[in-house]
């Protein structure tokens, strides 16, 4: 099966410009406004790589990471946060593969999900 990146965040602007930056990468992506949507479309399609915002309502990156640990679950993550100065440490907290505190350069971005891409 093809692999995927799935953008999680829901700011709508936000998603929609990382899910164009990363098409432009020739990445395919799907988006997801919460965790829960998050969850289903880990469900239907396991991604080689998951964009998380940790910050959200209805289902936070916490809870989308515990979620995944209790199905026996492991999804390449590149943590995303307006939380710059906590990134680091919520990446480890969620055993996360890579941070990004808001704002970022979209490089930034293209460098972190290729180095975690399986």
């Amino acid at each position: 099966m093809e692999s995927y990146v799935l953008v999680v965040d829901d700011d709508p602007s936000i998603r929609s410009l990382l899910t164009e930056v990363l098409e432009l990468a020739e990445y395919d992506v799907q988006a997801a406004s919460n965790g829960v949507e998050a969850l289903r479309a880990i469900d239907r399609r396991c991604p080689s790589v998951m964009v998380l915002d940790m910050q959200m309502p209805v289902l936070d990156g916490w809870g989308v990471a515990r979620a995944l640990r209790e199905h026996g679950q492991r999804v390449p993550t590149v943590v995303i946060t307006a939380s710059a100065s906590d990134a680091h440490q919520w990446c480890k907290d969620i055993a996360a593969d890579a941070s990004l505190g808001k704002p970022f350069e979209l490089e930034d971005l293209l460098r972190a999900v290729a180095r975690v891409h399986s």
